[in-house]
Formats: structure tokens, C-alpha cells, sequence
């Protein structure tokens, strides 16, 4: 039996409240730089990253024009989704921020946090997933 997840399965997987963890090409021509991210994504749509406008994150996915993410959920039966693809890049803005902070903090916590975190500076990464990896142990250990 296939470990693999259909596209529904994975879509909906990635839509999921995880951290996700992305890696991208360093600029200094070191190994690749990967980092835990909050994300938001829909079925169908973009995964979306918001970092600030200067840093190392930003600066790598800005000079690559792409990014890997990898989405896991690490109690057994284990499963993951990990999803490659070109960017765009725009300023974010104070709602997308508050949707992000609410989707890992909840309602008090997401307005707290950015509350205490202004705006400016930011910058929200829209990656089109190209290619996709997947395995849900569950299908043959569930």
C-alpha cells in the first residue's frame, strides 16, 4: 500500500494548523538555510510566509525566487507534506498579520502579539506549489 496522499489528503494536511519548517538557498553560498515558519494556506491556493523585509529568510527566498516547506505531524503514526515552488512577494498587510498571529495564538493571543509587534517592515511570501511529497504512515501502521 501507497503512503502517498491523494491531492485532497495533502491539501487539506497543509491547510492544517502545523509549523512549518521552509528551506531555501543561502546567499553566502553556505548550505541551505531552514527555519520554522508559521504559514497559511487554502486548497488550490498559495502558501504564504510572513518575515520581516530584511532578514536572512528574506533575503535568501528573494534572491532564489523559491522556497521548499515541509509540514509535519510528529505523534504516530506519522504524517508529512512538503511543497516546492516559485514566489512573489508583496508588503503584508495588518490583517494578514492578525489571520496569521490568530491561526497560532488564537483571538487574544494573535491580537496581543501584534499589538506588541508592529507592521512595517514585513513582507508576505505567496508561493504556487509545483511539487509536492507526501507520506501518511497511517495508511499502512493506522
Amino acid at each position: 500500500m501507497s503512503l502517498t496522499m491523494s491531492r485532497e489528503e495533502r491539501e487539506q494536511f497543509l491547510a492544517g494548523v502545523h509549523v512549518g519548517v521552509i528551506s531555501v538557498a543561502s546567499v553566502d553560498g553556505g548550505g541551505p538555510l531552514a527555519v520554522p515558519v508559521w504559514y497559511s494556506y487554502q486548497p488550490g491556493g498559495t502558501v504564504n510566509v510572513i518575515t520581516g523585509d530584511s532578514t536572512r529568510k528574506a533575503a535568501a527566498i528573494g534572491a532564489a525566487g523559491r522556497f521548499s516547506l515541509c509540514a509535519q505531524d510528529e505523534n504516530p503514526p506519522y504524517r508529512y507534506v512538503s511543497v516546492e515552488g516559485p514566489t512573489s512577494t508583496e508588503e503584508v498587510s495588518h490583517d494578514e498579520r492578525l489571520d496569521l498571529a490568530r491561526r497560532y495564538l488564537g483571538l487574544e493571543g494573535g491580537d496581543a502579539y501584534v499589538s506588541a509587534n508592529p507592521t512595517g517592515g514585513q513582507v508576505v511570501f505567496r508561493m504556487m506549489p509545483e511539487r509536492w511529497l507526501s507520506a501518511d504512515y497511517s495508511k499502512v501502521y493506522g
